[in-house]
């Protein structure tokens, strides 16, 4: 399941390429469009500035702004980084996993299959596929 924090994000990337003016966007004016708690928000922001998909400045006149073009953001990327990953199963998203059946396991070729189509599907997406 994809957490808030995976849909957050993608919301605030959408909400500054809608209203990208050229200059910093409040937090608070994310927060109040998308009504999400600006708290909350504090959290996705700081590591979507701390992976340069947003750009922040505080203070007067401060805000967020996208670092990049909208459709350069690739939505399996974003989802990744918010997620930490987005394999179904442990034995997929850690390639040091240990597990005695891998080798003689029934359901690993359906998770495998279902891994790939859900990275093809979200990592053909780009934000501006959803504006």
């Amino acid at each position: 399941m994809i957490s808030t924090k995976g849909r957050y994000a993608l919301r605030v990337l959408l909400d500054l390429a809608e209203n990208s003016n050229g200059t910093y966007i409040p937090l608070k004016d994310i927060a109040e469009r998308q009504e999400i708690s600006k708290k909350y928000l504090e959290i996705i922001v700081r590591d979507l500035v701390s992976n340069n998909l947003l750009k922040g400045v505080s203070g007067k006149g401060g805000g967020y702004m996208l670092s990049k073009a909208p459709e350069e953001y690739i939505v399996g990327e974003i989802l990744e980084l918010m997620e930490g990953g987005l394999s179904p199963v442990a034995c997929l998203s850690d390639k040091n996993y240990q597990c005695n059946r891998r080798d003689f396991c029934k359901t690993l070729p359906m998770w495998q299959e279902y891994d790939a189509l859900m990275r093809d599907f979200f990592f053909k997406k780009k934000l501006t596929d959803l504006i």
